[in-house]
């Protein structure tokens, strides 16, 4: 006999994604369900799914593993901001306002982007952005812009940190603007954003041809200490290092943050900072206000007792 509640009246067993979105509309009518949101709603449908087991579902031509995966994106997309999404300060690639031709071509062709912001003095004085395909006919012609090529430039968008990323996806689709400058309440550039970087919050990295190849941000030293990436997840710390080196009760998530909340300010480079694990965490790659690279140093061996 078919067990209760999973066949029909011709005895067929039902799939396990049909009892997990059974079991869920009956509990959504029985009251259980109603102190919840909608995103918990279906993120408990999506884990119900999974845990029941989906490789014949999967066969079946149910959600992929990597399509529920882009739903748990989509579903937490709107928790995030501007410059939770924001390519850092420090890592931005633009050009100065005063650079002659010759060199605003050689950084296209050196970076690869399509996009790259000019700046006056500083990152914090963006004043425009080039575009490619503007500099395309000029260099198929083997011309030069009768005028400086600043008078080419388009404008950004300028977006605050607390901007929601969802937001700032809608205002690139309707102002047809694809680069937008994440100011801080100084009016400093925070960071930039591309449609790239919200896109790949939902469906996950975009390597193209112009990417380079991924770069280790936690690597090994034979000397037993650590060269680190600033923006490297605790967790992974925690994973290949030291447990006790990535502990804390704070709201931080990378290892930079953990540095800079130790020193309670941005260290300049060579600022070593003790934790209380026993390792050292040294900074070797820093700007005015981001740090950018770490060496973390181990544990002095204790003294040999008598």
């Amino acid at each position: 006999m078919a067990e209760l509640g999973r066949s029909g009246e011709s005895g067929a067993v039902e799939p396990d994604s049909k009892r997990s979105l059974w079991r869920y509309v009956r509990r959504l009518f029985d009251g259980g369900l109603q102190d919840q949101s909608l995103r918990a709603h279906l993120e408990e449908v999506i884990d119900e799914h999974e845990d029941g087991g989906t490789a014949a579902a999967d066969a079946a031509g149910d959600l992929s593993g990597s399509e529920r995966q882009m739903l748990r994106n989509l579903l937490h997309f709107s928790e995030l901001n501007a410059a939770d999404v924001a390519i850092p300060r420090g890592s931005i690639i633009g050009v100065p306002h005063n650079a002659s031709w010759v060199e605003l071509v050689a950084a296209f062709a050196e970076h690869g982007h399509s996009r790259l912001p000019v700046y006056r003095e500083t990152m914090d004085e963006i004043i425009g952005m080039m575009l490619i395909k503007d500099v395309f006919p000029f260099l198929a012609k083997g011309e030069v812009p009768a005028t400086h090529w600043t008078r080419l430039m388009r404008q950004p968008l300028f977006v605050p940190c607390p901007r929601r990323a969802i937001d700032v996806l809608a205002d690139m689709r309707g102002s047809r603007v694809h680069l937008a400058v994440v100011v801080d309440e100084y009016s400093g550039t925070e960071g930039i954003i591309t449609i790239e970087d919200l896109v790949e919050e939902i469906v996950g990295e975009i390597e193209d041809e112009h990417d380079d190849a991924p770069v280790e941000r936690l690597r090994a030293l034979p000397d037993g200490s650590w060269e680190a990436d600033a923006r490297v997840e605790l967790d992974e710390v925690a994973q290949r290092i030291d447990p006790d080196l990535a502990d804390t009760d704070e709201d931080i998530d990378t290892l930079g943050g953990l540095a800079f909340l130790l020193a309670g300010h941005v260290p300049p480079v060579g600022t070593t900072i003790p934790h209380g694990s026993g390792w050292t965490i040294e900074v070797t790659g820093a700007d005015e206000r981001h740090i950018t690279t770490l060496r973390l140093l181990p544990p002095e061996d204790p003294a040999p007792k008598d």
